[in-house]
């Protein structure tokens, strides 16, 4: 909800920071797997209980996700680049509840695999849109250039990012974080469900009404 906003903001100083790395000879492909690198290493530091240093980390993890598209955009786009940040990408987001859970299974385990329930879902309908945006040969560049079509939602980048931000400073917190994170993902999910339901309409399904 909040991403368009954001790349308003942060799209000038990344593509100036990614002209810079791509004139220096650094791939895109090669600040994306730092990415990973960084980001698994805030959710290490999350199990461990250094939150200093998994704050640090994750931020430094989110910084690179935005500088690989830059990089990218300034170098050479390429499918595999893109196959790599959106994997990249899930795999940093899965683990940083995983992380809690590992820190304190009898607090954290449900909470946390509620948040990783709605994930799995939102995910699944984000990638199905995609698939059949692309099949359909839709595009759209509201959320920025990127490999696939990009649905907007209710919970998108930015506020992942806040989220996950406020249950490393306040760990505490994690469970109702959690489960409010967890319902408004349920809530984009189903919203992009019933979007793609009328969306992805057949020619046949409109000349015999049935839905």
């Amino acid at each position: 909800m909040l991403d368009g906003l954001a790349r308003r903001l942060i799209d000038p100083p990344l593509d100036r920071a990614g002209r810079s790395l791509a004139g220096a000879g650094v791939s895109a492909n090669a600040v994306t797997m730092l990415g990973l690198v960084t980001g698994l290493a805030a959710a290490l530091m999350i199990a461990l209980r250094f939150d200093g240093a998994a704050l640090v980390l994750f931020a430094v993890n989110r910084v690179l996700d935005g500088l690989d598209g830059a990089v990218a955009r300034s170098s050479e786009r390429t499918d595999r680049g893109g196959l790599l940040d959106i994997v990249f990408d899930f795999t940093v987001y899965g683990a940083v509840p995983l992380a809690f859970a590992l820190r304190e299974p009898d607090t954290f385990a449900v909470p946390a695999a509620v948040l990783l329930m709605s994930f799995y879902v939102n995910g699944a309908s984000f990638l199905a849109f995609a698939a059949i945006a692309a099949k359909r040969g839709l595009d759209t560049q509201t959320r920025g250039i990127k490999s696939i079509y990009f649905s907007a939602g209710l919970m998108e980048g930015t506020e992942t990012i806040l989220f996950f931000l406020a249950m490393i400073l306040v760990p505490a917190w994690f469970p109702i974080l959690a489960y409010a994170f967890a319902g408004l993902t349920f809530m984009s999910a189903l919203a992009r469900i019933v979007l793609a339901w009328y969306a992805f309409r057949d020619e046949e399904e409109d000349d015999d009404g049935s839905s």
